[in-house]
């Protein structure tokens, strides 16, 4: 839209849209131009960082973990997640839940399946996981976990897979926090000693006939499982 190159807000109910649309004064005047019924309200200095203030830090397997805004502590290993594009930001219960059950299994080798963000491949990289590879169908996710490593001085090895038809390295641990029927069909094809798995609710588990749970992380409603290959 021409008038919006920096796009717009979306806010009403099931009867009524209205679009809000932030610009300078010649803005004004162009959106007035074409929609004489628009409004117009003015808008407090900083408005355009006033999103940076719903990003807040959290912990996670003995890791702090941030956008690049806030300063992390000194005293804990930090991974530092830009959440301009929106694919995990470590806030998320799931993606706590899965670092968490991370941190409580032998370091070994990782896989992160469905890596969005790459911020769960990252945090395994900071507790200790060699090596670190992180898949995505998304090519938009496989750039910002690159980025996301980067950022963090860290090794994963970050490709393009569709992890339920491409073929999958295998490792000592894969996590994956995608949808519960994903997860599933995923178990089934992967060559590793342990699973953590999330991405649906405490009251739901994987049915993994190959697998036995041994661990479970629940935070506020939702779960990861730590599943080990039965021989």
């Amino acid at each position: 839209m021409s008038h919006t190159p920096d796009g717009f807000e979306e806010r009403g109910d099931r009867d009524t849209t209205e679009l809000a649309v932030y610009v300078d004064e010649d803005g004004v005047a162009a959106i007035r131009d074409a929609f004489p019924q628009a409004t117009v309200e003015a808008v407090e200095d900083g408005w355009e960082d006033r999103w940076k203030e719903f990003h807040r830090p959290v912990v996670a397997g003995g890791l702090w973990i941030g956008p690049p805004w806030i300063e992390p502590p000194a005293d804990r290993p930090a991974v530092v997640v830009d959440p301009g594009r929106a694919f995990g930001t470590g806030a998320h219960q799931t993606t706590r839940a899965c670092i968490e059950g991370l941190a409580r299994l032998e370091r070994g080798s990782l896989l992160d399946a469905g890596c969005g963000s790459g911020v769960v491949a990252v945090a395994a990289a900071r507790l200790g996981f060699e090596p670190v590879r992180a898949v995505d169908f998304d090519e938009v996710a496989v750039d910002v976990a690159a980025a996301t490593a980067h950022l963090n001085d860290v090794v994963v090895e970050v490709s393009q897979a569709d992890v339920l038809r491409d073929p999958l390295a295998p490792a000592d641990v894969v996590v994956a926090n995608i949808e519960l029927p994903v997860v599933e069909q995923l178990l089934e094809r992967l060559d590793a000693r342990h699973a953590v798995t999330s991405g649906y609710f405490a009251s739901e588990r994987p049915a993994a006939p190959s697998w036995t749970p041994v661990d479970r992380v629940e935070l506020e409603g939702w779960a990861a499982d730590v599943l080990a290959k039965r021989k």
